[in-house]
């Protein structure tokens, strides 16, 4: 979802009228809209038009037309244009906002000048986006709330009621569908017309928005394909005013994929190597002894202690791990990743109390890039466990380009504090790379978020993907962007091809793609052919995202001369495409409309640059600008506002004062069993193996609020092995106390295995005794046989 703002000292400024025409072909979406504005008030200040965008839209036309002037956003090459824009008054206004507004993250902004009063200001905005695919297969198209036509109060009737020849037609929200293999159904949030079929086949069908005083939210519309969603493709055709052999002269295939992902347990080949990067402020204050704490978990030393103590444990045997522990500089507990052993593990859990506070700058930005320069293990999927506190001045923008990057080869999950001064940073981190982001509140138990997360990062994923292509003799393929080393259970994946050559055969008219993955030592392959035909579409919506996954990389490519040639035909083709990249930058341009009627723009393809340089023309700040505030403008996910809603909550109580006595001392009973409970789970679980067993010794039985002589004693047998007895003993406990502490279930789970691999073990007769000793009663379920 995204959102348009007008900032100005005065909020009269209504969004009287709406015409959007969309067309979504599998799981793409190319928007044309018009947006007609009209202010109640003399505007005095500069009004700014302010646009979000982020990796997955590519916004190709804007022009704003007052009056009889014209307002035109276009590309120019980066060097260029900021010679330009040294010539431009007003574009300190920009470095202002950037640092001063309250927003967060990437937009498109432009200055419209001072708005007269009563007069209609009309927004054409045409943007391109790939869709998210929903687990059930659905793409799903969003237009928010803010962008529909507002219901103006003194149309108002007394009884807060319509009649039909009351309402202004003021919406005209056309969307066409699209898909090779048929358009299912859809499900729609706001009042629409039926879907109509435009093809025999139902390839091709299309829906309005029916004009409602009921559009109070955000459209939701979730289109479903025929036949399976594990694999799809869109083929556009080539430009046919670009030479063959570009980008434009080429057709491009759209390539979506979400492979199918059984549920299985993890093989050693699977588990991933796990990163835990530690902002070393929260350990500010620490007075810890070197044994591992466990007498508050309220202190946030001790609580981030705690944390990557049960992280560590909860770590299944075979994977890789290391930790990081960053401030003003950044140290690592091993100059590379190390495989979990039970050495290994007590090495880490006994440098945990060495992590000393550091409160200086904060350089995520290098540790980034040093983790990001070493190798992947194969096999093993990287994940980042990110748990930050302290602020990271203005470097938010090269950390996004780093994790964008990279975002195909690996997760973040990202853990900021309630001060929330990165939380922002945190969310964009986790969405572009499919992960997840907690704001940690002082209400939030860390320990939960963080292994309920790990649970996550453990589930089973697609890995060896691959492509292989099947054309007609004469056809070939050359990749744009690459399949990801990976994908994650739930999750998708676009990738972007292009397709050389003249087929031998003229009628020879289809192709076929096929994806091969592993899961675990299981093999999977879906063919899907697709027409080599497709029906034109002058807006080339998707050669324009391909444009822009191929500017970004040749921008990390280097500078060689070879790359060099390649860059400049590629820049020459995003400026006829309007695509943005990192080689250039906005200019906008203010015209009078008969100027700008003779040399208007084509949607596909826009005006030769040079008319800047007329006369007629004055140069309007306008850029792509990273906002320093603390409200993001990014609205990938619902998610974000769950949150903050959750926190506010949070918040709002913990300032409430108890309303009796009676409840003020029930609280305190409950934080001292509280304590207790929490001293005795951070003892069993620091005494836990890296296998998940535990020995037979003083430490736990003591844990376990018994004495080494009643637990000998209770022994069923024998011929029961120590560490089997004391295994099922603390099994037993942890389960018996799993609602209270929601974060044992891996530790469980470990357990669990290693005790179905030792032989000729009589479980039965082991929880039996552990039942009567513990004075409990838990069911032989718990070894999950």
């Amino acid at each position: 979802q995204r959102g348009l703002w007008f900032f100005s000292s005065n909020t009269e400024v209504e969004l009287e009228a709406v015409t959007v025409d969309v067309t979504i072909q599998d799981f793409v979406a190319d928007v044309v809209s018009e947006l007609l504005f009209r202010t109640r008030q003399p505007i005095s200040n500069e009004t700014i038009f302010i646009f979000p965008v982020d990796s997955s839209t590519v916004v190709h036309t804007f022009y704003a037309t007052i009056e009889d002037t014209r307002i035109e956003a276009m590309l120019w090459e980066k060097e260029e244009a900021q010679k330009l824009c040294k010539a431009t008054s007003g574009m300190e206004n920009l470095r202002y906002l950037q640092e001063q507004w309250d927003l967060w993250g990437p937009v498109f902004a432009c200055f419209l000048g001072t708005l007269p009063h009563d007069r209609e200001v009309t927004i054409r905005l045409c943007y391109v986006q790939e869709l998210p695919m929903q687990a059930d297969g659905a793409a799903q198209f969003c237009w928010p709330q803010e962008l529909f036509p507002l219901i103006l109060p003194w149309r108002r009737r007394s009884t807060d009621l319509f009649s039909s020849d009351e309402m202004p037609e003021n919406l005209d929200f056309s969307i066409c569908l699209k898909s090779g293999r048929g358009v299912s159904h859809i499900d729609i949030n706001c009042p629409s017309t039926p879907l109509q079929y435009t093809a025999p086949d139902q390839t091709s069908a299309k829906v309005s928005l029916k004009n409602s005083p009921w559009l109070h939210c955000d459209l939701k519309l979730l289109v479903y394909y025929r036949g399976s969603h594990t694999l799809s493709a869109v083929v556009e055709r080539r430009d046919p005013k670009a030479p063959p052999g570009s980008l434009l002269g080429d057709p491009v295939v759209m390539v979506t994929l979400m492979p199918h992902i059984p549920d299985t347990v993890p093989e050693p080949g699977q588990l991933g190597e796990f990163l835990f990067l530690m902002d070393r402020s929260l350990f500010q204050d620490a007075q810890v002894p070197s044994e591992l704490p466990h007498l508050s978990s309220a202190h946030p030393s001790i609580c981030s202690q705690n944390t990557l103590l049960f992280l560590l444990k909860s770590l299944p045997l075979g994977c890789y791990f290391n930790i990081y522990s960053f401030g003003a500089t950044f140290k690592a507990f091993y100059p590379q990743s190390v495989e979990y052993t039970q050495e290994s593990m007590d090495n880490a859990v006994g440098r945990i109390s060495s992590i000393s506070p550091d409160l200086g700058g904060c350089d995520l930005l290098g540790l980034l890039r040093s983790i990001y320069s070493t190798p992947l293990l194969h096999g093993h999927p990287r994940q980042l466990f990110i748990f930050i506190q302290r602020k990271i001045s203005s470097e938010e923008e090269a950390v996004m380009a780093e994790v964008y990057r990279y975002r195909d080869h690996h997760r973040c999950f990202c853990f900021p504090t309630n001060t929330c001064d990165n939380f922002n940073l945190s969310q964009a981190m986790a969405l572009e790379t499919k992960g997840e982001c907690v704001c940690i509140h002082s209400k939030m138990n860390m320990t939960s978020e963080a292994v309920r997360c790990l649970q996550l990062a453990l589930q089973p994923l697609a890995s060896g993907i691959s492509l292989h292509w099947d054309l007609p003799p004469g056809l070939e393929v050359s990749m744009i962007r690459k399949a990801p080393e990976m994908i994650f259970q739930g999750h998708q994946s676009s990738i972007y091809a292009q397709i050389h050559g003249k087929a031998q055969d003229p009628q020879a008219d289809e192709g076929a793609v096929t994806l091969q993955y592993h899961v675990g030592s299981q093999s999977f392959d879906y063919t899907l052919r697709f027409s080599l035909s497709p029906s034109a579409d002058n807006r080339l919506p998707v050669h324009r995202m391909a444009m822009m996954h191929l500017l970004w990389e040749l921008s990390w490519e280097g500078t060689t001369r070879a790359k060099e040639d390649a860059r400049h035909s590629a820049v020459k083709s995003s400026l006829s495409l309007g695509v943005p990249s990192p080689f250039t930058s906005s200019v906008a341009v203010r015209m009078k409309q008969k100027d700008a009627c003779g040399k208007a723009r084509n949607d596909s393809l826009p005006q030769d640059s040079s008319m800047l340089f007329s006369p007629s023309c004055n140069l309007v700040p306008c850029q792509m600008l990273w906002l320093h505030g603390f409200r993001p403008v990014w609205f990938k996910s619902t998610r974000f506002w769950m949150i903050q809603k959750y926190q506010f909550c949070l918040e709002t109580l913990g300032h409430k004062a108890p309303d009796t006595e009676a409840l003020t001392q029930l609280s305190e009973s409950c934080r001292g069993k509280e304590k207790l409970l929490s001293w005795a789970f951070s003892n069993l679980v620091a005494l836990q193996k890296a296998n998940g067993s535990w020995a037979l010794t003083a430490a736990l039985a003591s844990a376990l609020g018994l004495s080494k002589a009643d637990v000998e004693g209770q022994r069923p047998r024998e011929d029961v092995q120590s560490n089997t007895w004391a295994t099922v003993l603390a099994l037993v406990w942890l389960h018996q106390y799993k609602w209270k502490v929601s974060w044992s279930e891996l530790l469980e789970a470990k357990t669990c295995r290693w005790l179905q691999e030792q032989a000729e073990v009589q479980l039965d007769e082991c929880l039996e005794a552990a039942n009567s000793l513990l004075g409990c009663f838990v069911e032989p379920t718990i070894f999950r046989i």
